[in-house]
């Protein structure tokens, strides 16, 4: 599981200008990019959907072949297949929703900010859909691994870790750069939203506008 992977689907697009953009311009690229758009949630939900999938089933054979002591282990597969299901659903909402090529502009235009909105609430909530579900998991998994295979800190060694000055500092460090790294992810993630979805959600509402003869507010 690459973190990086989700967000990675909005650095792939332009950045969008926003409601300041040429309209010659949005009609004449809204084909291109809306297919471009269409092609990497493509992506994103054949890496993330079927490989969170067959990780979920692989871990809970795992979990099953070695009795009862597995069962953090078949947990945390199902917080990863909970996750890769959210993927399978949303390939499978735009299946059924995709547009024929004879369809009205008007219609694609609809579509495809109805489609921006969705995007845009999925990454606003990534924390708790994505990132927790995952790290819970990680930790089930790893923890129940160790343990099967004797990895354990006596508790002397792990207290006198933590209470020597020197070795303390350097595994508060590793984990606060570990917690700085997944909130700088999150917030990527979370502002690829702000960055690219919205601006582009208004260049679309800007060219619907412009279809129906409504001149655009100087203030917006």
């Amino acid at each position: 599981m690459n973190w990086d992977d989700y967000e990675g689907i909005w650095r792939r697009q332009e950045l969008p200008t926003g409601a300041g953009a040429d309209l010659t311009l949005i009609r004449a690229t809204f084909e291109s990019k809306r297919r471009k758009f269409k092609a990497t949630l493509l992506v994103r939900d054949i890496t993330e959907g079927l490989l969170g999938v067959l990780a979920a089933l692989g871990l809970l054979g795992y979990a099953w072949s070695i009795g009862k002591t597995g069962w953090p282990i078949a947990v945390g597969a199902l917080l990863i297949l909970g996750v890769a299901l959210v993927f399978v659903r949303d390939f499978l909402r735009r299946r059924r929703l995709r547009l024929g090529p004879q369809v009205p502009l008007l219609v694609k235009l609809d579509a495809e900010i109805s489609e921006l909105h969705h995007q845009r609430r999925l990454l606003s909530h990534i924390g708790i859909w994505y990132f927790l579900p995952y790290l819970a998991a990680l930790v089930l998994i790893y923890t129940t691994v160790f343990r099967r295979l004797g990895i354990k800190l006596p508790s002397e060694l792990l207290i006198a870790l933590l209470t020597t000055p020197r070795s303390a500092v350097f595994i508060y460090l590793i984990v606060a750069v570990v917690v700085a790294s997944l909130w700088l992810v999150w917030r990527d993630a979370r502002d690829a939203g702000k960055t690219r979805i919205d601006p582009r959600i208004r260049e679309l509402e800007k060219m619907r506008r412009d279809l129906f003869g409504v001149a655009d507010n100087p203030g917006d």
